[in-house]
């Protein structure tokens, strides 16, 4: 690294909070985040952005408080996408080779991961991430890497992170309304998991559940690859939701109760115990057990449990995850929720705080599950760079100065029947495939042609 200091910045467009934060890396390679800000989420719906406004003015607001913060100021951002429009498949492509005798060079590899771009997916859907998982050369199967091997046939199984192409578009809009660019979209889930797992737990096979407040992000892994990904549409909010309507109370008094005097159990609540809630506009208090707010959020715990379940063995590895479970964001601060979850999945279950790769004087107030996926995309943002080897425009607010992006431009007609131009990252298929064989092959950036 250059001796000007790097810095990244990153925003978490969650259902019920939005982060901006900026980080910087030590030589060790920890992260110390510099800035962290964040601000009521009103226009995100289970993790979808419905309102442009709303989602804007959040944005705006914990940008500008951020870079007061931390002195630093920046033009563009790494934004994490999640959203119950997330959906993951597997597939399996190959290419014929024309001699036996030849070695497989990377290009093949490459030509191999740029088809799996080119697959049939719905209209309005995009690919987000093409991630390979094994190769296979002639009859030879369970190959890392192919490079060097000899054969005629080379095929691959790939695992496919698809999304709608609106859902992004209009997480960009945001962005692009708050005078930023966007630098690279992320999947929540991974970025949580590379905050909060340990490489020893990806190895030995785990899923990374993130409670969220509308949605429950998974993610599985298995000998240090990603194998299956899921975005569930429950998340905290229903949790508050079921509170509200099984208690007659407002949202806001149910959302207290939950965090206050909430429990996942509702056989270990204490039945005598009770809690006044402030009467309606002046009415009588209302009384509420402990008990029976617990065996309000159990059942429904047990539900989002229900569906952690269905994926873990969709995933094809239910019974290879030695680390079992676990889990971050939010939710998982929900007393005697992994006590639950033990017994619901029969797995070892964990809370994940993203302390493992954090450095510096603002660690203990960023170390909590709600903050996994903001640290993730700081920790990936810096990926990217090395990566690409590119610059991020972010500096001390007096070295400062204002780079236009390197981007596409192009009309796009927005809500209001206006002409906007479009200001798109730079970032080529072409390049997108290079992050993933630099990942997995460790190859220079000019190795491959």
């Amino acid at each position: 690294m250059s001796s000007r200091e790097q810095f990244v910045a990153a925003i978490d467009i969650g259902t019920t909070k939005i982060v901006s934060i900026v980080g910087k890396k030590n030589e060790n390679g920890k992260i110390e985040i510099l800035g962290l800000s964040k601000a009521l989420s009103k226009g995100v719906k289970r993790g979808v952005v419905i309102n442009i406004e709303d989602t804007v003015t959040a944005i705006q607001t914990t940008v500008d408080d951020v870079q007061k913060r931390s002195g630093i100021k920046f033009s563009e951002v790494f934004v994490g996408i999640a959203g119950q429009h997330i959906k993951s498949m597997k597939s399996r492509g190959y290419i014929m080779r024309d001699s036996y005798e030849d070695e497989i060079k990377k290009d093949e590899v490459f030509r191999l991961i740029e088809d799996m771009h080119k697959i049939h997916i719905d209209i309005g859907e995009e690919i987000i991430h093409v991630i390979p998982q094994n190769f296979i050369v002639d009859n030879e199967t369970g190959l890392k890497s192919p490079i060097g091997i000899c054969g005629r046939r080379l095929e691959a199984n790939f695992h496919i992170v698809i999304g709608h192409v609106a859902a992004a578009k209009n997480i960009e809009k945001c962005i692009r309304r708050a005078n930023l660019s966007v630098k690279d979209l992320i999947l929540e889930p991974l970025a949580s998991a590379d905050a909060v797992l340990t490489e020893d737990e990806k190895e030995a096979g785990v899923v990374l559940v993130d409670i969220g407040g509308g949605t429950t992000d998974l993610a599985v892994y298995y000998d240090n690859i990603i194998r299956h990904t899921a975005v569930i549409p429950l998340g905290g909010n229903v949790v508050t939701n079921d509170i509200k309507e099984g208690c007659a109370i407002l949202q806001r008094h149910a959302e207290q109760l939950k965090i206050q005097y909430g429990s996942a159990l509702g056989e270990i609540a204490p039945e005598d115990k009770v809690v006044a809630i402030p009467g309606i506009s002046g009415r009588t208090p209302k009384e509420i057990s402990f008990r029976n707010l617990a065996y309000i959020i159990q059942s429904r715990m047990e539900e989002i449990i229900d569906f952690i379940n269905f994926e873990i063995q969709n995933s094809g590895y239910g019974d290879k995850l030695a680390a079992g479970i676990v889990i971050t964001g939010g939710g998982a601060m929900l007393k005697h929720l992994s006590q639950l979850m033990k017994f619901k999945t029969a797995m070892d279950v964990r809370i994940g705080y993203p302390n493992e790769h954090l450095t510096g004087p603002g660690r203990n107030e960023i170390n909590q599950p709600m903050y996994a996926t903001s640290v993730g995309l700081i920790m990936r943002g810096f990926d990217y760079l090395e990566t690409y080897k590119r610059p991020f425009n972010a500096a001390p607010a007096d070295d400062f100065v204002e780079k236009p992006a390197e981007v596409y431009e192009h009309a796009e007609v927005t809500d209001d029947g206006q002409a906007d131009t479009v200001r798109e990252p730079k970032t080529s298929l072409t390049e997108k495939i290079k992050i993933i064989m630099q990942k997995m092959f460790e190859v220079e950036d000019n190795s491959i042609n």
